[in-house]
């Protein structure tokens, strides 16, 4: 009778060692969090040498984890019909082995240079098995029924916690796409929101973000800027005379020639109808050396170009020293008042805005 009570006493106990690992199985989020619950579990449930996950993989038996009294098989991949795992995987039921070397369903020789002398099998999930767990003695051993059970139940609580592991993954997948998608939406609107659409500049809040954030660095480091105002010449000229259509055709030309006239760092804008701005940040040259490359740079594109009209422009330049305190509006202002100038001087043919 003493004998009885502790053997159903250590039941009881394998029982709420079960339990335990389903608990822990339900809150795993990923496959080797599973392992290693699995491979605990699975020793101390029937108290063997070693323990091992295997996963079927495209007509493998991959022996993913294990927790053995020395090396087993871990990392390796075997044939399905090679080896006991898969012919519990095949035949959906749990195999009990006394005496592996009676037993024509061991490869004998894989064995030969392992402890493992006595072993029980039990499929994970038995409808449409995709892996297996597997229990190995040092000695000859027969597992007992109830030690089967228990290794079979966790083997159905394993594939349950691998659906979820699966489901969750997918889950999480999927929010990390929506979320990619709804960043690369904003970063679309933001980047709408400061593009002038006819020309992909920037727009006037595109230059202001943009010329504030550099003249403000600029000022930091001590460097100076040059504020350039260009007042497009004749676009309302071309706009009564062939059409808007050809007149938004002439203002992408003034983007185009500026964008590779000027550098990618500097800031370059289409604040308004005919009105283009630009920061350069640390000029490389004076104003009357910029002034001259521009003019140079519409003249190259009305000699080369079989436009129906010319480009030209009327620019004013405020150079901003770090000392300058001036807002990106002020310093607009100013720039306007020496683009105004420069206009006032031309004939009206050319100036007609």
């Amino acid at each position: 009778m003493t004998v009885d009570i502790s053997i159903e006493a250590d039941y009881t106990q394998r029982m709420e060692r079960l339990l335990r690992a389903v608990q822990e199985l339900s809150l795993a989020r990923s496959l080797p969090e599973v392992q290693v619950i699995v491979r605990t579990a699975a020793r101390e449930l029937t108290g063997c040498d070693g323990a091992s996950f295997v996963l079927k993989d495209n007509g493998y038996c991959y022996y993913a984890d294990e927790d053995a009294i020395a090396p087993l098989w871990k990392g390796n991949r075997f044939p399905l019909e090679n080896c006991v795992s898969g012919w519990a995987m095949h035949h959906r039921e749990s195999v009990v082995i006394p005496d592996i070397y009676v037993d024509d369903r061991v490869p004998h020789e894989a064995y030969r240079p392992t402890f493992v002398k006595s072993m029980v099998m039990v499929p994970i999930r038995k409808v449409d098995p995709i892996g297996a767990i597997g229990n190995y003695w040092a000695h000859p051993r027969e597992a007992t029924e109830r030690e089967v059970f228990l290794l079979q139940a966790l083997a159905d609580s394993t594939s349950v916690a691998m659906e979820n592991v699966a489901l969750y993954a997918e889950l999480e997948q999927r929010v990390q796409d929506r979320t990619a998608e709804l960043e690369r939406a904003n970063d679309e609107i933001h980047k709408l929101s400061i593009t002038d659409e006819l020309t992909g500049l920037n727009n006037r809040r595109g230059f202001y973000l943009r010329s504030e954030a550099a003249l403000h660095a600029a000022r930091r480091q001590g460097g100076s800027c040059l504020l350039v105002f260009l007042d497009v010449d004749g676009l309302k000229l071309v706009n009564d005379a062939q059409g808007h259509e050809v007149g938004d055709v002439l203002l992408a030309d003034v983007a185009d020639l500026l964008s590779g006239t000027l550098r990618e760092s500097d800031v370059i804008a289409r604040i308004g109808g005919d009105e283009f701005c630009v920061l350069i940040i640390e000029p490389d040259c004076d104003q009357a050396a910029l002034r001259s490359r521009l003019i140079a740079a519409f003249e190259q594109f009305n000699d080369a170009s079989d436009r129906t009209y010319a480009l030209s422009a009327s620019i004013g330049m405020v150079p901003v020293q770090p000392a300058d305190s001036g807002t990106i509006d002020e310093l607009l202002a100013r720039a306007d008042e020496l683009m105004y100038e420069e206009k006032k001087g031309k004939p009206t043919s050319r100036r007609s805005a």
